[in-house]
């Protein structure tokens, strides 16, 4: 895992921070719609999918963790079993998913969406149609042999993604889902940083992008929850956020 996780951190240290900043920014010519969007184009009154928690009241915020699975999730999901907070993870396959297949199974067994991050972290936009079938697909095939359920969301590897990656999502059955709130968790263990950054960023609708994979992330999550639950925000998936609209295939959703 640490020859893997080195190799991740390069790569990200190398360009995650232009091409975050480029899909953040909304210079990245990509068409989103927002969750309050895909809440308003749902059935009129419809009531809320998922649980009790209805955003079109309630004050949510989506927590979200790419690149796993790690030896760092068990402690995460313990504490966020502990502070009853729910949350979408975005896992890679190779050295992750199958070197973990027991907490995929947990992830899903204690309520959180489980969704892909490709197999091999390739930037979709730079490779084969055939290649980007074979990095979404293998994911979600993974994922539900251990689950039972085939994903429905992916985010793709940087925010990088563009006319034909969503043609391929949608021929696959997948909504893409982006981020509003970046610690840039790949260039610090300071776990005080992080959560800082977290909490100067994050409003009504944010969905949160954090990595388990690094040292200083599972640290800062229990500051950054308490923090947000005094501020008054209730914690959902991404399916949640979006209740009671659904995520549609081929759409790419960010706040």
């Amino acid at each position: 895992m640490r020859e893997g996780r080195r190799g991740f951190r390069a790569a990200a240290l190398a360009s995650a921070a232009v091409s975050l900043a480029l899909a953040l920014s909304g210079c990245a010519e990509v068409d989103t719609t927002a969750p309050s969007a895909a809440r308003a184009e749902a059935a009129h009154g419809a009531p809320a999918q998922w649980g009790t928690v209805d955003c079109r009241e309630a004050k949510c915020v989506a927590l979200t963790f790419d690149a796993g699975p790690s030896e760092n999730s068990a402690r995460l999901l313990d504490i966020l079993k502990e502070k009853k907070v729910p949350a979408t993870f975005f896992l890679l396959g190779k050295r992750h998913i199958e070197k973990y297949p027991e907490l995929v199974k947990r992830m899903a067994a204690e309520g959180h969406e489980v969704a892909s991050h490709t197999w091999d972290h390739k930037i979709l936009t730079r490779i084969s149609d055939a290649q980007i079938r074979e990095e979404l697909k293998r994911p979600n095939d993974a994922i539900e042999r251990l689950t039972g359920h085939k994903p429905t969301l992916m985010r793709p590897p940087q925010g990088r993604t563009d006319a034909n990656v969503h043609a391929i999502a949608k021929e696959l059955g997948l909504a893409e889902v982006l981020w509003s709130v970046t610690a840039k968790d790949y260039t610090t263990d300071d776990s005080a940083l992080i959560t800082r950054r977290v909490l100067d960023q994050t409003t009504r609708d944010g969905i949160i992008l954090l990595h388990d994979i690094y040292a200083g992330t599972v640290p800062a999550v229990p500051g950054i929850i308490d923090a947000l639950k005094e501020r008054g925000y209730v914690f959902v998936t991404v399916p949640q956020l979006l209740a009671p609209g659904k995520a549609e295939p081929g759409k790419v959703y960010r706040p």
